[in-house]
């Protein structure tokens, strides 16, 4: 009984010891924060940065291919990307896999999309921005600060919330 105790103890330090220590490294991004820079590559090769979009809202979305939630809510992003076009509005859909190139591909061509699908294989902007759950997005008005976080599956094409965005594009 007692070598019981100690195994479920050094068990239970263990856990909470490697729980610790894989939390991300830097404080999750809010609103009211300056949206942290980066520059990634989109699926065509292409250097997409974030600064380059100032004076525009910009939906930060992170996502997987393996995340139910995140597939889920693919095609209300789609609707809204397609409402928004004539907008001051960019929809970027950053991948979090470490093997993205290999596999988001082949998930684009059975699940096409409009939007702007960018790489963080390496994990470094979903490290900026404290990204731990899946989805996560990002609201960044035109001067640079976040103005929401969400956490989980929305329809983005909710008319509540494509309204919303229409206003923050005129501001």
């Amino acid at each position: 009984m007692r070598y019981f105790i100690l195994i479920s103890l050094l068990v239970f330090i263990g856990v909470g010891a490697y729980n610790y220590f894989n939390l991300p490294s830097t404080t999750a991004v809010v609103a009211g924060n300056p949206a942290p820079g980066f520059q990634l590559e989109d699926t065509n090769g292409n250097k997409v940065s974030l600064s380059a979009l100032r004076d525009k809202v910009v939906l930060v979305n992170f996502w997987a291919t393996w995340c139910p939630p995140c597939k889920e809510e693919m095609p209300s992003m789609a609707r809204l990307n397609k409402l928004m076009a004539d907008e001051d509005f960019v929809m970027l859909a950053i991948n979090v896999e470490k093997d993205g190139r290999a596999v988001v591909p082949d998930f684009l061509k059975k699940n096409p999309h409009e939007f702007t699908v960018l790489y963080d294989d390496q994990g470094t902007v979903q490290q900026q921005y404290g990204v731990y759950k899946f989805p996560e997005s990002f609201i960044i008005r035109k001067d640079g600060i976040v103005d929401q976080k969400i956490i989980g599956v929305i329809d983005w094409s909710n008319p509540k919330t494509v309204a919303y965005f229409k206003n923050l594009t005129k501001g």
